[in-house]
């Protein structure tokens, strides 16, 4: 009886966690700056996805559960690798304003940034420092040597993006010319990113 209430458990566990996989990659997709790393979720459904392709390679041809089975089962494994691919292309288009965010950061602030994700950034930043280097010391004329390597990118966070409303929200200020209104469950939007940034990251709102 205990064993297949930890069965029960484990399954709608694994449903919950793509779910929330899903979202994240959807709102890394679309959000102009690195978001919270959501690497635990990945993290956490690769066991089990490497031991569903064991038990689906055994199955018998034809067999059209199975079949629906391997199409979800890659449909999670594109989202997985997306959603890493997005946040290190991210990492590498805003790495030194990404690196100051993680210098600043408060004692108690989470970091943006996982331990494997910050040991990226800083090689990164590092070998394209060591390139800009060599390659201002070798070619380029002596006064462009001198040129302002603290103009980083950084995100736009004025875009605009799509979202869908999760939870009621009053008096939300989106522009400082205009009055604080009120975003309602289920309702979608297009509007600036900043202000509804941390709606965003505390899952208030999605981005589409």
């Amino acid at each position: 009886m205990e064993d297949d209430s930890d069965s029960e458990e484990i399954e709608v566990t694994a449903a919950e966690v793509i779910e929330k996989l899903e979202e994240a990659w959807l709102n890394e997709k679309f959000a102009p700056e690195l978001l919270h790393s959501k690497v635990e979720l990945v993290e956490c459904l690769l066991e089990q996805i490497q031991e569903m392709d064991e038990k689906l390679k055994a199955a018998p041809k034809g067999d059209i559960a199975a079949s629906l089975q391997i199409m979800e089962l890659e449909r999670v494994k594109f989202i997985m690798s997306s959603y890493m691919r997005r946040r290190i292309e991210k990492i590498e288009e805003f790495t030194v304003h990404i690196l100051e965010e993680e210098a600043g950061r408060s004692e108690g602030q989470p970091s943006k940034l996982s331990p494997e994700e910050l040991r990226y950034a800083k090689e990164f930043a590092d070998n394209m420092e060591s390139l800009f280097s060599s390659l201002a010391l070798r070619h380029m004329p002596a006064n462009m040597q001198s040129i302002d390597r603290k103009k980083v990118a950084r995100p736009n966070l004025n875009s605009h993006v799509f979202l869908t409303v999760t939870e009621n929200q009053d008096q939300v200020l989106v522009d400082p010319e205009e009055e604080p209104f009120d975003l309602e469950e289920g309702t979608q939007h297009i509007m600036r990113y900043g202000p509804v940034a941390p709606l965003v990251n505390s899952s208030a709102v999605k981005l589409i």
